[in-house]
């Protein structure tokens, strides 16, 4: 390792100020960060300055916790296939637990190789245009991006979404840690609303057809729908639907988009992310709890409808709201801040993404808008808190007069 480093030092001078490829200097700095923890540290006096590569390490941690989901939604995405063309008559046998999964990855890693060309190719030119460092916030944003689209979504448009929710969701504000809403959020947000065909409806879940040509003309079984859950709960007028019950919920064995089907994932990694200190359980709680209190007093005193009489506890674990809880509203960059503001933020989001489902049948999910909106409050609710807590000291100090 030692002489590989001293080998890639050496390599690196080519892109020192007077080198031969010095105008490419961002990439060999994006490259060393990430691979080498850099060897330069703050002077002892003067400002002190957190290193780039510390927000690298944490972007690292998250995709770490992001595989359990995308391993399983791997899985999912074949399983769901398979039971679609009624290979799954007799049981899922081991020969067919590994067709399910390679199905699954040979649909799915596309998806993500458009989500990291295309992001981190505008990264890249933008870091180059502005003579920055490469910023390490979309290592988590490419992600997450292919796991919250449905299977069936082209690529082109994934691709022209990634590409929108960078430049006009990211990089007009700044760049990374300057964004005002979850660029992973708008780039689905930009699908919903220029695309609502490829991002809703039974056809846009389950993976009918084959998969680069493996599996292809399978015939479907009679009756198949391949509308989710909550799509079910949204368009019918049987009061009493159940489209799914609560342990196939939570094993995830129900059409979604990719990463957001299987409960037992979703918490393995935002036990790592709590272990770790790198996402707030406070907003975690508070979203989940207010989310649950909230469907639960529509269960007692909601109209009599499917998704009112749907249980509490179903709408826990069905639909994105328990990934969105863990992986997208925990964003540092774009919720709220302040320990006070953290449960304000949560319950604004939990409580908004019931009230939606409710009440808002073209929205069926709701988790989307419901982050978005906590964004759009995040600042807002962080300088409540802070000038909540000032005038409180005021009040304190003899003599002093509170701010207003």
């Amino acid at each position: 390792m030692e002489k590989f480093y001293a080998l890639w030092k050496k390599f690196g001078k080519n892109f020192e100020e007077g080198g031969k490829l010095a105008k490419l200097s961002s990439f060999y700095d994006a490259f060393d960060t990430f691979l080498f923890t850099p060897q330069t540290t703050a002077k002892r006096f003067g400002a002190q300055i957190h290193d780039g590569s510390d927000s690298k390490r944490t972007m690292i941690i998250v995709v770490m916790a992001l595989i359990p989901a995308m391993l399983f939604g791997m899985f999912n995405v074949g399983y769901q296939h398979l039971l679609a063309t009624g290979q799954l008559a007799e049981g899922l046998t081991c020969a067919l637990w590994w067709k399910a999964f390679g199905f699954g990855l040979l649909a799915v890693l596309p998806f993500i190789l458009v989500s990291y060309i295309v992001g981190l190719g505008i990264e890249f030119v933008v870091a180059q245009i502005k003579h920055e460092e490469v910023a390490e916030g979309f290592l988590v944003t490419g992600f997450i991006i292919p796991l919250i689209v449905p299977i069936n979504t082209p690529l082109w448009q994934v691709a022209i979404a990634v590409a929108f929710a960078v430049i006009f969701a990211k990089e007009v504000f700044g760049g990374t840690g300057y964004n005002i809403f979850n660029v992973a959020l708008i780039a689905r947000a930009f699908l919903f609303f220029a695309y609502p065909s490829s991002m809703t409806g039974d056809k846009a879940f389950i993976r009918t057809g084959g998969t680069w040509g493996w599996d292809n003309c399978q015939p479907l079984v009679d009756g198949f729908t391949g509308a989710t859950p909550l799509t079910q709960l949204a368009t019918t007028d049987n009061a009493n639907l159940m489209p799914a019950d609560f342990w196939t919920a939570v094993n995830g064995l129900i059409p979604g988009s990719v990463g957001e089907t299987c409960v037992w994932a979703i918490l393995l990694g935002a036990i790592l992310l709590l272990v770790t200190g790198v996402a707030s359980w406070k907003t975690m709680v508070a979203i989940i709890g207010t989310a649950g209190l909230t469907a639960w007093l529509f269960n007692a005193v909601g109209p009599d409808t499917a998704v009112a009489n749907y249980p509490w506890y179903l709408h826990l674990v069905t639909g994105g709201l328990l990934f969105g809880a863990v992986f997208m509203a925990t964003d540092p960059v774009t919720s709220a801040r302040t320990e006070c503001g953290k449960w304000i933020y949560g319950i604004l989001i939990g409580f908004m993404v019931i009230v939606i489902r409710m009440f808002n049948a073209g929205y069926p999910e709701g988790m989307m808008l419901a982050i978005l909106l906590g964004n759009a409050f995040a600042p807002l609710i962080d300088w409540c808190v802070v000038r909540a807590n000032i005038n409180k000291r005021a009040k304190r100090s003899s003599g002093s007069t509170p701010v207003k």
